[in-house]
């Protein structure tokens, strides 16, 4: 089988600030983002072949895209994917293109979670039940795997609140630095640990927010892109994993790491040739959805061992300055979380790190990176996804 591995380059890309855009709709948040992204690849609509919509709340197809970037009659495909929807699109739209269907195709993702109703992501549903199982939604889900990671590895509840709110301050400190950051407050220890309660132990820094925002990636083939620009970014590898509630029909599920995770990062490691995550990856946006999330991550993707990642996080390896910077940007939780727009974030990000463009958070050593998305389906059930890039040889 062969894979995707340099078959796919990126040569544009586009991001809104993320917030509360009270006076933006959706249509422009994707003009803002598709043409920041016009702009980096030298092309325009017309150069545009096919597209692929990541979104959860903007519709049932791809017409608010189309509409948006006046996309005429060309082939919009609307992807939903729960938290993966926006590398899902992006997936989607490369292997379109490195099957050589397309030329060149844009992927978007974008949400308008502030004053459209609608919290973020839906809990999942396949009509009328008999009501006996309590609803979960994600902050008390995801209270379930904090809960059992202190019990399981032998924390308290002091040392597991201070773990996790190291990685909060470490994310806040981030976001600082990045203006299309929705929060960019620095944040001490004591006040991640003292927060107001959301779904105990997890307070209000532990988890993110709620925002709007869109982004856009134009994607092609190598040879095009040579003669496009000379700083494209090569897809590396792929990998998606969705659960089938294995977590609530396996009595010795442990609540300790997310399998998908694992199946996925499995996938695109393999076609990246990943053997030591930790030593060859430079840097990594993972899905800090909340701050229990991201320390099992750590362990999930092989960046630290198995209940080790809080010594990890004590000496500093993830942040800015240590030896695999992780969501350097902020992450979800500077950025909030507008569903369809998260996964494409995070490979703006990677992408503007690779080249050297991110400004005063730019890390000194970006050859590889990574982007990371875990979506909840259903209590113990998810879909992830694991997507590798890589400069130019």
């Amino acid at each position: 089988m062969q894979g995707i591995k340099d078959r796919v380059a990126i040569v544009g890309m586009g991001c809104t600030k993320f917030g509360e855009h009270w006076d933006k709709d959706i249509e422009d948040l994707l003009v803002e983002a598709a043409y920041e992204a016009y702009e980096d690849a030298g092309l325009g609509p017309k150069d545009i072949q096919a597209a692929w919509f990541g979104t959860l709340g903007s519709g049932f197809t791809g017409l608010p895209l189309a509409h948006a970037l006046k996309l005429e009659y060309i082939p919009v495909t609307r992807v939903e994917n729960a938290c993966a929807t926006g590398t899902d699109a992006f997936r989607n739209a490369c292997y379109a293109v490195a099957a050589g269907i397309y030329d060149i195709a844009l992927a978007a993702g974008v949400e308008k979670l502030k004053d459209s109703g609608i919290a973020g992501l839906p809990l999942y549903f396949t009509g009328p039940d008999s009501g006996v199982e309590p609803p979960t939604p994600p902050p008390a889900n995801f209270a379930l795997y904090a809960t059992r990671y202190f019990q399981h590895y032998g924390l308290s509840y002091e040392e597991g609140k201070k773990i996790l709110a190291k990685i909060a301050v470490k994310n806040h400190h981030n976001g600082t630095l990045n203006p299309k950051a929705h929060f960019q407050r620095e944040i001490t220890v004591e006040q991640a640990v003292n927060a107001p309660m959301i779904a105990w132990p997890l307070g209000l820094y532990d988890c993110c927010g709620v925002s709007d925002g869109g982004a856009v990636a134009i994607i092609t083939r190598p040879e095009i892109a040579k003669s496009l620009k000379q700083d494209y970014i090569l897809v590396k590898g792929l990998g998606v994993a969705v659960g089938a509630m294995q977590g609530q029909l396996q009595p010795d599920y442990d609540f300790v790491h997310f399998n998908e995770n694992v199946k996925a990062a499995q996938m695109a490691y393999a076609e990246a040739g990943i053997k030591n995550p930790r030593e060859e990856i430079d840097i990594a946006e993972v899905h800090d959805c909340f701050t229990i999330t991201e320390l099992v991550i750590y362990e999930d993707l092989g960046f630290s061992p198995r209940g080790r990642a809080r010594e990890d996080v004590e000496a500093g390896t993830f942040s800015l300055e240590g030896d695999l910077p992780v969501n350097m940007d902020g992450g979800l939780k500077c950025f909030g979380h507008p569903v369809g727009a998260s996964g494409i974030r995070m490979i703006y990000e990677v992408y503007k790190q690779l080249q050297g463009k991110a400004g005063p958070r730019q890390i000194k050593k970006a050859e590889i990176g990574l982007t990371h998305n875990l979506g909840m389906i259903k209590a113990a059930s998810f879909t992830t996804s694991v997507a590798i890039f890589g400069q130019k040889d």
